[in-house]
């Protein structure tokens, strides 16, 4: 599950086009949905929320919506549990999970970009938001406890990472015993080789770096995960889906 792009540079790239698009929020030139990030259109953004849900949110929380899904449709959240979301971006799907865990809950949102990390904390004073923390950092590496998190979420941003193998193991080591994943990615055919889902789109865009729904697996299962399920919800490419992935971290 590696790749020739596995480089600092690529990393920088996914930084700076998501500051951009934070910037462009942040300072009200418009949103930072659609073609600007996510080439693959109406698969991506805050059409994937429900009226109801972006009617709790600041705009500026909707129009910094870059996923391709909505985990919270899946990741079946409890009040007092304590939620990971795994680059958090404008902090839509922190600010949401915050709602459903209540005041006894806790939701953390980890970013990578300042830009992003400025904004959703903007957007988190707005709501009057007290049960929310976001953090620098790279999903790779997060920087919580062991065995601190119930859940981890994620909107399509685990594609982006150059160490998959890494960001299944941080994401093992925080969760509680019997502790959950609900995230929504893209994933590519298991037919479809690297330079394949390259010609599809870019890195930067969500596709280049999918993993094939049998490396999705296969990455889980070898961070320790059970439980595996992963079910396309749309077509973001030809041959390339947003999908739906849970697991679990065994109880013992």
């Amino acid at each position: 599950m590696t790749s020739d792009q596995d480089t600092p540079g690529m990393i920088d790239r996914v930084r700076d086009r998501y500051a951009t698009a934070a910037v462009k929020v942040l300072d009200g030139t418009g949103g930072c949905c659609g073609t600007d990030v996510a080439e693959a259109g109406d698969g991506f953004g805050a059409r994937l929320y429900s009226a109801s849900e972006q009617d709790e949110l600041p705009d500026a929380a909707v129009a910094a919506s870059l996923g391709c899904g909505n985990p919270l449709m899946v990741a079946e959240l409890n009040a007092g549990e304590t939620v990971l979301d795994l680059g958090s971006g404008g902090g839509i799907d922190v600010l949401l999970s915050a709602r459903r865990v209540g005041p006894a809950g806790k939701a953390y949102g980890l970013d990578m970009t300042d830009e992003m990390l400025q904004l959703a904390r903007r957007n988190a004073e707005q709501t009057g938001a007290t049960n929310v923390e976001f953090l620098r950092g790279r999903i790779e590496d997060i920087p919580l406890p062991s065995a601190s998190v119930d859940v981890v979420i994620s909107n399509c941003v685990i594609n982006l990472s150059t160490d998959k193998p890494a960001v299944f193991a941080s994401a093992y080591r925080v969760l509680k015993p019997g502790g959950r994943v609900g995230v929504a990615d893209v994933v590519a055919d298991n037919d479809l080789s690297p330079a394949q889902r390259a010609e599809r789109g870019e890195w930067v865009g969500c596709i280049a770096g999918a993993l094939s729904f049998a490396e999705y697996e296969q990455g889980l299962a070898a961070a320790g995960f059970v439980d595996i399920e992963i079910t396309p919800t749309h077509e973001a490419a030809d041959g390339m889906h947003s999908a739906i992935i849970r697991a679990r971290k065994p109880a013992v």
